[in-house]
């Protein structure tokens, strides 16, 4: 396992597959990485479609145009359920997409970490991924992440703002 400052450097949004096709054991163990998952009040009002048929990976694809999200040979996508997500009382404030984003990056950290790529993909077309998956109307399709070995295996620099800038002490 990699050190958890290192795997927060390395991870990043890969934008470009090989062919090859990612190992049932290491799609187990990323879901496995994503089931433990916290949640607000432990609701875990999530779903998610493990898409590896060509067939339907075909039909996803045109939810979001892009050539490097076909290279891609697998993807997850992470729905969730605004009827079993917990409402905070006060406010009345969903964490239904907040739970999702959780879940969503144990799944791209846990790619990482066993050398595969993965991307968030927030802008597509969520009307034909909901028909495509069957969807009921309290589930929605949060975000698509393609997961596959990387084309290119270099880490490009992340350019993150300094800590005083995102962090106060008080």
């Amino acid at each position: 396992m990699t050190d958890f400052l290192q795997l927060a450097r390395s991870r990043h949004s890969v934008r470009g597959y090989s062919n090859r096709k990612v190992e049932d054991e290491k799609i187990d163990r990323i879901i496995e990485c994503a089931r433990l998952a916290p949640s607000a009040v432990n609701r875990q009002p999530w779903h998610l479609y493990v898409v590896k048929n060509d067939e339907t990976l075909g039909r996803l694809h045109r939810c979001y145009d892009r050539p490097w999200f076909a290279e891609a040979p697998l993807c997850i996508v992470v729905c969730v359920d605004s009827d079993a997500a917990w409402v905070r009382p006060g406010d009345g404030k969903s964490h239904a997409d907040i739970d999702g984003a959780i879940i969503a990056e144990h799944i791209c950290l846990a790619a990482a970490d066993l050398g595969l790529g993965s991307c968030w993909v927030c802008n597509f077309d969520t009307a034909r991924c909901s028909e495509i998956l069957g969807l009921t109307p309290s589930m929605y399709p949060l975000a698509l992440i393609p997961v596959g070995y990387p084309a290119d295996t270099t880490t490009p620099d992340k350019h993150r703002k300094d800590t005083d800038e995102i962090v106060t002490v008080i």
